[in-house]
């Protein structure tokens, strides 16, 4: 399965249009060309629509959210679902303050998207109000444990019935869902919540992977998310190795996604269904 979707996003060098923030904004710019990708940034309104109609999918991050680029997203999202293209919402904070909160409800209103990713506590935010985000943090009385597993499946499962997206809810363990099948991903290392914008970098890479696999955007979901968590891993073993700290592991971590073939990926994926 995942042979294929690589061989896509490879072969097919899906076009990104990123509305994304400037905390992180260069690393998703290198994350997606690692993975095969190309990625372009532009939000200003009076471009987006051009920009948007000669991409292959759409990236919306809500991390450093502001009046200008929300018009931006909303005319680039729609652009984006007039054209049948995939449209990818990083709901980040949302539940941490009021206007990311109804910023998000307005896209979801708005545009249609065809995956979500976030956090647990910012999926609990977009499905019940209820999220307990802290910052861009999931609260850890939301987090995914092994004894909560099967009923975050689903409620994963539930919120992508309602709202018709692929749900991806990355943490410790990470689950993407559609309404008849969830994947559970044990792959990562902690260090990658010591750097910024691993969260960014993820969602951008998952924009190029369902853009190649529109007809698998489940598995094309998953594939980005293994891959990720894979790189993290293999990252944090070079550091170990070398005595280096957080900056070295940013760069093994691109490394990582940018060195990622089939044999690897095989070799080190955990992936089961649920």
């Amino acid at each position: 399965m995942f042979e294929k979707i690589l061989k896509n996003v490879h072969e097919k060098t899906p076009l990104v249009h990123c509305i994304t923030n400037y905390v992180t904004v260069n690393d998703v710019a290198n994350a997606i060309l690692a993975c095969g990708a190309s990625p372009i940034m532009a939000d200003d309104l009076k471009e987006v629509e051009e920009i948007t109609s000669i991409c292959n999918a759409t990236y919306i991050n809500i991390g450093t959210l502001n009046e200008r680029t929300v018009e931006s997203m909303i005319k680039a999202g729609k652009i984006a679902n007039s054209l049948n293209h995939p449209v990818i919402l990083d709901p980040v904070g949302a539940g941490a303050s009021k206007f990311r909160t109804d910023t998000t409800y307005r896209l979801l209103d708005e545009i249609k998207f065809s995956v979500i990713r976030g956090n647990i506590s910012e999926i609990k935010t977009i499905y019940t109000g209820s999220g307990k985000t802290k910052g861009v943090d999931a609260d850890v009385s939301d987090r995914i444990t092994e004894e909560t597993l099967d009923e975050a499946v689903l409620f994963a499962k539930n919120m992508s019935k309602k709202l018709n997206s692929v749900i991806a809810i990355t943490g410790a363990i990470d689950i993407v869902a559609d309404e008849n099948k969830a994947y559970v991903i044990r792959n990562g290392h902690p260090m990658m919540s010591k750097i910024t914008g691993t969260g960014c970098m993820l969602s951008g890479i998952i924009a190029a992977f369902v853009a190649a696999n529109m007809e698998n955007k489940t598995e094309a979901v998953t594939a980005a998310i293994t891959i990720m968590g894979l790189s993290g891993e293999l990252g944090y073993k070079k550091i170990e190795e070398n005595n280096e700290g957080t900056s070295s592991f940013r760069t093994y971590l691109i490394d990582g996604i940018s060195k990622m073939d089939i044999d690897t990926l095989k070799g080190g994926m955990k992936v089961e269904i649920k």
